[in-house]
């Protein structure tokens, strides 16, 4: 896999995290458990995406 590529699955990654985030959350009794461990996978995927992206 190009670098390229890996950065795409990531960016693809975090938007399919990001929509399941905003679904967890319209819910009339979001579970803030789960929604915290998304946010933390959106965040540990952009920090991957951000050190391939500089260099």
């Amino acid at each position: 896999m190009n670098l390229e590529s890996h950065v795409n699955s990531l960016n693809a990654k975090h938007a399919e995290i990001e929509e399941i985030i905003a679904r967890e959350e319209h819910r009339p009794c979001p579970d803030t458990i789960r929604l915290a461990e998304l946010k933390k996978q959106k965040l540990r995927l952009k920090e991957e995406m951000s050190r391939f992206v500089k260099h």
